[in-house]
């Protein structure tokens, strides 16, 4: 079936109705962001036909191969973001929230990060961990206080959840100081403290819970062995089978164990093996996470999800920053749309490698790129200029919806939680294609591949008819 011609610079989505036992006279609705000035836009519908398009470049659906159900989409949860929202008026605030997390009205992100403590944009205050009481292995000192203040990441996430729903994934960069052998010289885990860090993980949940927020997934560290907390795999194993695993058991909490994530896809091919190839820690990993910092290896999550087929896949951070090797020449953040285009092809390239969800890191930072928290001991450099979602100037109180924010909310907004990947086939310079079960068709045009300038006509064919269809 034909679907007529559109501008390829851009990232369209259409919505048709898959279930139909043929294309030809249906209708779809067509939403539009683009280099133009496209965000989001309603264009006229399209209408499927029987023709062939002029260029023959034609893309097949096969929904009787269907791949992994979609989790969502989003990006993360810290106090440099809501310090940032915080600047602007009552109303202003309400706006970017409602832009950020409404399905109707905005993206309608549902899969968000947030991190336990300490990590490099919670700079709200000093760098910080639930318990800094040295040797306070009863946890007496602990407490989640900063996260429910004005500027807390508990708070970020109530007023979140006014505008709509989100699964939550929590990781750790650093245990408190006094579990590791010597933070300035050694920065693994003591055994000792396995089972106490275990229990500080359960107090984390089980205090968000009490403020009513419930975390989906606890991940245990955040780039663990290569950037921050330095314990290896065979110890994380060790830690989630015999420590952390039985105590989420026994607790009766809903939270769901993801063992850990890698900074790049080719490390957590390297990495994760070590864990999930022993049975009974793998009994207690419900998802696996990894970050996309090497921005290649797709093919190695590709291998990673047929291998554990049985588990979730989210790619859980990703973003622009000079500290994970942006060219320092280039000013971050970015107001330029066509940005996006990166994103759209990273996202399309983690969902075709079999992710869940994805998730980008900062969703609000300033005019500067920050503001970045500063304790070198821990990972956090002075300066580290990230690029976010959204940028808000602090001064003159500009809200800048970035490229990135309109290529993720075509994925976020339309193709919802619950939804599956179906086998799509074909090829067009400059064009990918993908389909869900619920009729939601993404298609990505990247300017700076051949072929992608002007605009086509594209085809979509059935490779066969659906299983409940009787034709």
């Amino acid at each position: 079936m034909r679907i007529t011609s559109m501008s390829v610079h851009s990232i369209v989505i259409a919505l048709f109705f898959l279930s139909a036992s043929t294309f030809s006279g249906q209708t779809a609705k067509v939403y539009v962001s683009s280099k133009a000035g496209d965000r989001i836009a309603t264009k006229p519908d399209l209408q499927f036909s029987d023709a062939q398009p002029a260029n023959g470049a034609t893309f097949q659906i096969n929904d009787a191969v269907t791949f992994q159900k979609i989790d969502g989409f989003g990006a993360s949860i810290m106090e440099a973001g809501i310090m940032t929202l915080n600047t602007l008026s009552p109303d202003k605030q309400e706006e970017v929230l409602r832009a950020l997390f409404d399905a109707k009205d905005g993206a309608g992100y549902t899969a968000m990060k947030t991190p336990l403590a300490g990590t490099d944009f919670q700079s709200a205050g000093p760098w910080f961990t639930y318990d800094d009481t040295p040797g306070d292995v009863e946890l007496k000192n602990f407490s989640v206080e900063r996260d429910f203040g004005v500027n807390g990441v508990g708070t970020y996430i109530l007023r979140a959840r006014k505008y709509g729903n989100f699964a939550l994934q929590a990781p750790i960069d650093y245990p408190p100081d006094w579990m590791l052998f010597d933070v300035k010289k050694n920065q693994d885990v003591q055994p000792k403290y396995y089972p106490v860090l275990a229990k500080y993980f359960m107090r984390y949940l089980e205090e968000y819970k009490k403020h009513g927020i419930v975390v989906d997934y606890l991940s245990l560290f955040n780039e663990p062995e290569e950037v921050y907390t330095k314990i290896k795999y065979p110890e994380i194993k060790v830690l989630l089978r015999d420590h952390v695993g039985p105590a989420l058991q026994q607790s009766g909490l809903t939270t769901k164990l993801m063992m850990s994530e890698a900074p790049e896809r080719g490390v957590a091919y390297k990495r994760y093996p070590v864990v999930l190839d022993d049975s009974e820690a793998r009994k207690f990993v419900s998802a696996v996470a990894y970050h996309g910092y090497d921005f290649k290896n797709y093919d190695k999550i590709a291998k990673l999800e047929k291998r554990y087929s049985d588990l979730k896949f989210w790619m859980d951070e990703l973003c622009y920053a000079y500290e994970a090797g942006y060219p320092k020449n280039k000013k971050l953040p970015i107001y330029e749309f066509d940005d996006g285009d990166v994103w759209g092809n990273v996202i399309f390239s983690d969902l075709e490698a079999g992710t869940s969800a994805w998730i980008y890191w900062n969703a609000i930072l300033d005019e500067t790129g920050g503001p970045w928290a500063i304790s070198p001991i821990h990972g956090n450099p002075d300066p580290n200029v990230q690029h976010p979602v959204v940028i808000i100037n602090k001064s003159t109180h500009e809200i800048t919806y970035t490229g990135t924010y309109y290529y993720l909310a075509h994925f976020s907004k339309f193709v919802r939680p619950g939804a599956t990947r179906v086998q799509t086939a074909g090829k067009a310079g400059g064009v990918r294609v993908g389909v869900s079960s619920r009729g939601r068709w993404l298609r990505h045009a990247d300017p700076q591949q051949p072929g992608a300038g002007g605009s086509r006509q594209l085809g979509i064919q059935r490779a066969q008819p659906p299983p409940w269809s009787s034709g």
